[in-house]
């Protein structure tokens, strides 16, 4: 009979706290009987443990702490450094056991994969984790960064972007990363996600909580979308919204590509 092949992943669950009150109650206490019986004594300490101590066990195995930017709806001021913001301790699911129960399903599954699948189910496995990490940060109060990211999945940093795209493409909500939140960078990324959802008749409570932002966040950026629509019926000219609105040029424009995305008889461009 051909031997089972090693899979190296299997002996990472085995170093759990149930485990080793077994072998406790075997090697130490000499704890004589059956095994099946010693089994569902470390089963009900484990479970009177969890009791106990409900956040010690979920907060240790595969968790890491993590000091992040601490959750905030106002938009810094120019100029701001990092060591500017406020901190938030955070502890976060990098592992687990689901992730080691799927790489050993893995690997008894698809022992000889080619490169190109591999390389999906790696990407695959990244984004999941990734998610599950900003999300975490999130609800304990923090919002965690790019660069954040590409240090706790050791991924570069254009990874971590790619990885973003891939998400917001494929999932209907926002990942609440610092530069998502606080509206950092060129691309209107969440604008599109809020604007989408406000175009399909969403009301904004809901609209707010998909793309993890707060009602009075969300109603603002619809009222900006909602003006500058107006004013582009208007036929009003950059310059001239730019003056109305008190909106930054780029800010416009990122704006004014929504409203042509969902009303395109607005481009002047298109029109005959």
């Amino acid at each position: 009979m051909k031997a089972k092949p090693l899979n190296r992943y299997e002996s990472i669950p085995k170093r759990s706290f149930r485990n080793s009150i077994i072998r406790l109650l075997e090697e130490n206490y000499k704890l004589l009987g059956s095994h099946k019986v010693i089994q569902m004594i470390a089963d009900d300490i484990v479970a009177l443990h969890k009791e106990f101590y409900p956040k010690l066990e979920q907060e240790s195995f595969g968790h890491i702490v993590w000091r992040t930017t601490k959750a905030t709806h106002r938009k810094p001021s120019y100029g701001t450094k990092a060591e500017d913001y406020e901190v938030q301790t955070v502890i976060l699911p990098l592992v687990t056991d689901d992730d080691i129960d799927n790489r050993i399903k893995s690997h008894y599954s698809h022992p000889k994969e080619d490169g190109c699948v591999n390389y999906e189910k790696q990407q695959e496995r990244d984004i999941k984790v990734m998610a599950r990490l900003c999300k975490s940060a999130a609800e304990q109060g923090g919002w965690l960064t790019g660069a954040e990211l590409s240090v706790l999945l050791n991924r570069s940093l254009g990874t971590i972007g790619r990885y973003m795209q891939v998400y917001h493409e494929k999932h209907g909500d926002i990942l609440p990363t610092k530069g998502m939140m606080l509206d950092q960078g060129s691309k209107p990324t969440h604008k599109a996600a809020i604007i989408d959802l406000y175009e399909q008749g969403y009301p904004e409570p809901d609209i707010a909580r998909l793309t993890n932002h707060t009602i009075e966040s969300t109603s603002r950026y619809i009222k900006s979308y909602k003006n500058i629509k107006l004013l582009l019926e208007k036929n009003f000219n950059m310059m001239e919204i730019v003056r109305v609105t008190g909106l930054g040029r780029s800010t416009i424009l990122q704006y004014r590509d929504l409203v042509f995305r969902y009303h395109p008889s607005l481009n002047q461009e298109n029109r005959t």
